[in-house]
């Protein structure tokens, strides 16, 4: 089954009338110029014939097959999956822009299950790829260079072979899979179509999130209280959404005899599960001198004797609430990539000049900021919600690194270019660290540098702390769920027990506070999907410790990693670096850059 993926960040977007100058939309012509575009219907064709004849050419044949042929047949599966993908991107895009639209929503829907129906087929091509001998299949890898470009998918098809099922129980879940996005739909819609007031204002959920960054302390608690309000009066929805998809999942992996329900997640992203424990570990081992010491330092910059949770992202007293427009937000982060490497500079700049980013606030639009691949033969797409806080500019500066990600990983064409998570949010980390260096040097006095610092953490706290948190609920919700449908007031404690550990003794959390796992995207899209902005965050900082040391060759070696998509192992694209994310150490070395951060705080504050 063919599926958009939604990597929603965790970012507080807003909406207003700000002038932020011409905000670019998507122009998808280079998908498909509309839902009766004539090369939509041929693709829709050639779609269905070319899985009939795959099947028929191929189906109990591949122990048969010589190294051309696999070959061969590889590059045909790869072309199917170029033209299937092709077809849901420009589907799910579309929707994306305007979630509420019933006809955007009936074509995503019809474009799912006509792909679903055509390559349900097509399920027996990986269930005969595991039952393929080892020696054999390493036999023909070694007659053909061609074929053996091809091993790391191999190898990430058959990690699954212990967890495969029948050809027939594999096609009738294939086909069921249409049923279950429409649990994610309904989230999407619900999510969408929300509706809060604020000061007599109505506002989708972006508008009011935006508040909770207002200077005005009044209103981010009028907002904290309204979000809180409205969750509780859909929280039956977003319980049964969880509870189905956890349930779900928990069939699923029961019947694949995966032992975690993390497996799954780990398996995808080619890491071995002891690395997403150390590093969960090294995480919350470092809370007290992360998230808990920086907020005790806001807590006295707010002049606070208490933080409340509408103060977490609460700006600073000294920081100037200017709106960068659209212009500046484009220079800023062009600058920094051009400073960094021109090619850098050269990949982006389509991007802006091309209508490849969809930057506007807009009623019915998907909330967060993604930017997709998706297919090779193409280019990605950026979505943003930018209304010109300093934080949207480090979000453009963010997907635009996953786009550049993507545009270099193409060159591996359909089946190699696609990163594991872990890795996808390398770029994307790095272009911010890159703008935010280039920002921090051009400060103009210690207040500034100060603001700016303080607004890093406070990303990387949201980014390393805050998505550790929510994994550790992820794990205590599912967990749970196996023992048993979960009433909202069971989610809301799992969602408080990881909130004060990961805050710190400095806040105190409101009634209502308890529903907020509700509007979190990645719980319901990809479960555990979470701990790959942690793995990121750490990964750069390492990666941006040996930039700064001067390393040699750094920038191409950091071009050929991320021109290798998906064809290494993090721990083959990380040793021309002298880095190993398996080492326990290797965490603490990430962390240390942001303790290193709130070093320079608090000598400022005692200056």
């Amino acid at each position: 089954m063919f599926q958009l993926p939604f990597p929603v960040r965790d970012i507080n977007a807003s909406a207003g009338a700000q002038p932020l100058g011409d905000l670019p939309e998507w122009n998808l012509d280079d998908l498909y110029a509309g839902e009766d575009a004539p090369e939509l219907k041929r693709d829709l064709d050639w779609l269905e014939s070319a899985c009939t004849s795959f099947a028929t050419d191929y189906e109990g044949k591949l122990d048969a097959l010589d190294a051309a042929g696999l070959l061969d047949c590889i590059k045909r599966q790869e072309r199917i999956n170029q033209v299937a993908g092709r077809i849901m991107s420009y589907a799910g895009l579309r929707y994306y822009q305007l979630t509420t639209d019933a006809g955007r929503a009936k074509f995503m829907s019809d474009m799912q299950e006509q792909i679903t129906n055509f390559t349900t087929p097509l399920v027996f091509f990986t269930l005969e790829l595991n039952r393929l001998e080892d020696d054999h299949l390493n036999g023909l890898l070694a007659q053909n260079a061609d074929l053996a470009r091809y091993k790391p998918v191999f190898d990430r098809i058959r990690a699954m072979k212990p967890h495969q099922l029948s050809d027939e129980m594999e096609k009738f879940l294939h086909d069921l899979g249409v049923v279950g996005d429409a649990w994610e739909r309904l989230f999407d819609e619900t999510i969408a179509g929300l509706e809060f007031n604020i000061d007599g204002e109505p506002l989708n959920i972006e508008g009011t999130l935006n508040f909770l960054t207002d200077p005005n302390r009044k209103k981010r608690e009028t907002a904290a209280r309204e979000l809180a309000e409205v969750f509780a009066s859909n929280i039956k929805t977003f319980a049964r959404v969880h509870n189905t998809q956890a349930k779900e999942k928990e069939i699923l992996d029961r019947w694949r005899g995966m032992p975690t329900a993390q497996t799954g997640r780990h398996l995808s992203n080619d890491v071995e599960p002891e690395v997403v424990e150390a590093l969960r570990n090294a995480v919350v081992a470092a809370y007290p001198k992360l998230s808990h010491r920086y907020y005790e330092l806001k807590r006295k910059w707010l002049g606070l004797d208490r933080m409340q949770v509408w103060d977490r992202n609460a700006p600073l007293p000294m920081e100037d609430p200017r709106i960068v427009d659209w212009d500046e937000a484009e220079k800023t982060v062009m600058d920094a990539y051009n400073a960094f490497d021109p090619r850098m500079g050269d990949i982006a700049k389509p991007f802006f000049k091309d209508g490849w980013i969809d930057a506007g606030v807009k009623p019915g639009k998907a909330p967060g900021a993604f930017a997709h691949p998706t297919v090779t033969d193409v280019h990605p797409y950026v979505m943003l919600n930018y209304l010109g806080k300093p934080r949207d500019v480090m979000t453009l500066a963010h997907e635009l690194g996953h786009g550049v990600h993507q545009v270099l990983a193409a060159e591996q064409g359909e089946m190699l270019s696609s990163t594991p998570l872990t890795l996808a949010e390398t770029a994307s980390v790095f272009g911010e660290m890159l703008t935010f260096r280039k920002m921090l040097d051009g400060a103009k006095n210690k207040a500034q540098r100060k603001v700016m610092l303080a607004g890093k953490v406070e990303d990387m706290i949201n980014t390393v702390v805050r998505q550790i948190a929510f994994y550790d609920f992820e794990c205590k919700l599912h967990d749970a769920r196996r023992g048993g449908e979960l009433t909202p007031d069971d989610i809301n404690a799992l969602w408080m027990s990881v909130q004060a550990e990961s805050l710190g003794p400095a806040f105190d959390f409101m009634d209502g506070y308890e529903t907020f796992w509700a509007y979190i995207p990645h719980f319901v899209h990809s479960p555990f999907y979470v701990y790959a902005y942690a793995f990121g965050d750490g990964l750069v900082n390492a990666l941006y410790s040996v930039y700064a040391d001067g390393t040699p060759g750094f920038e191409e070696k950091y071009f050929d990693m991320l021109k290798a998509g998906g064809s290494k192992h993090h721990k083959e694209l990380l040793a021309p670096f002298g880095l190993d994310a398996s080492d326990p150490k290797f965490w603490d070395k990430g962390l240390a850059m942001i303790s290193g951060f709130i070093d320079e705080l608090e000598e400022m504050e005692n200056e």
